[in-house]
């Protein structure tokens, strides 16, 4: 028997999270140089990181030597959210307070209820306290079933994971619905409402979500700095949620999880609005862009509400591989059971038109 044998069954059952392939990695198995390669693998923001949190992180390295002080972001997220200092917690990137949840509710003969084609994830944070994953079957387009997952919650269910945009799919529920969901299920059952992709939502689409939390005190909120923020490399989130959940949340968080540079940057990104104007109407005006390509090369996507597009077409794995040729990274989505779909990030208008073109290439040659 080896010493891996000695881990828990439930662990050792845990399929590893697969990102997005880097591309260094690319340039390596290709011998492509790596400034040649467009990468829409991974839901990044194509114009990186606000100036003004360049700038904080700039200054932010003088005082590295310290530990981080997580009060000014967690105040300025307080104020920012309309809720106390007590009711945020702050994540290595918003999978962290993903984990966190999963720590302070779930354990064996204990279950979590997600959809099926949900972020991979949640199933991960589940599997590894030892719970049983539950996965309901999804709507038609792809996107969450709310009554097929109220239908799936159990006694032992202690967590349901939703996504509102969902990724890999990047569907989206009406808010009342979801309202409608978290008053009809049992109290006792903690609700994420994981928003990563929240501020690509088209302003007519949004809604101030955190009321729930003043309302259901069983609602996590968790939201990111990677996506529209450009902060994927620091890896910096936060959740929202009553106080007696985020006191457990805190008791189960590392120490010093998130670092002073991340900090800095969320910080001064929170008061770049002319950044965040500027990155949503790119991701806007992209959209537009794919999604017209897509339809004028005869495939169809999935409905789109953050900052990328699932699209179907025959061949997947083969069309991928033939895209990753000529430089172009797509995420194939086979890991999430669909194996006929690849997932696309928006990127600026000459990676989208590289794309487009290398796609068609890939189909047909």
């Amino acid at each position: 028997m080896s010493i891996a044998d000695q881990a828990p069954a439930y662990i050792r059952a845990i399929s590893p999270y697969v990102p997005g392939k880097p591309i260094t990695e690319l340039a390596r198995e290709m011998g492509l140089a790596e400034d040649s390669i467009v990468k829409l693998a991974s839901n990044e923001n194509p114009l990186g990181m606000s100036p003004k949190a360049k700038q904080a992180v700039e200054a932010a390295l003088n005082g590295i030597e310290r530990y981080p002080d997580n009060f000014a972001l967690t105040q300025a997220l307080a104020e920012r959210c309309g809720v106390n200092f007590a009711q945020i917690v702050l994540g290595n990137g918003s999978n962290d307070i993903l984990e966190l949840a999963a720590r302070a509710f779930l354990g064996p003969n204990r279950s979590a209820v997600f959809s099926a084609y949900a972020f991979a994830v949640y199933p991960l944070a589940t599997m590894a306290t030892g719970a049983e994953c539950i996965v309901a079957a999804a709507a038609p387009d792809f996107g969450h079933d709310l009554a097929a997952m109220k239908a799936a919650i159990r006694p032992d269910t202690r967590i349901v994971w939703l996504a509102n945009p969902n990724n890999p799919t990047g569907t989206f529920l009406p808010y009342g619905a979801i309202e409608d969901f978290i008053a009809a299920i049992p109290q006792d059952v903690l609700v994420v409402v994981d928003e990563a992709y929240n501020e690509y939502l088209p302003l007519a689409d949004r809604f101030d979500t955190l009321a729930w939390v003043r309302q259901f005190p069983n609602v996590l909120v968790t939201r990111t700095f990677s996506k529209i923020y450009g902060l994927a490399g620091l890896r910096i989130g936060y959740g929202v949620g009553s106080q007696a959940v985020v006191d457990l949340l805190n008791r189960v968080r590392q120490p010093f999880n998130v670092n002073n540079l991340a900090l800095a940057a969320a910080a001064a990104s929170l008061n770049d609005q002319a950044f965040l104007n500027e990155s949503f109407e790119l991701n806007q005006r992209g959209m537009a862009q794919l999604l017209a390509g897509l339809k004028q090369q005869g495939l169809e996507s999935l409905p789109a509400y953050g900052n990328f597009i699932t699209f179907k077409v025959a061949d997947a794995a083969g069309v991928n591989r033939r895209l990753l040729k000529q430089g172009v990274i797509v995420r194939p989505l086979a890991g999430y059971n669909m194996p006929d779909h690849l997932r696309v990030t928006i990127g600026r208008e000459h990676e989208n038109a590289r794309f487009l073109e290398a796609l068609e290439k890939a189909i047909h040659g």
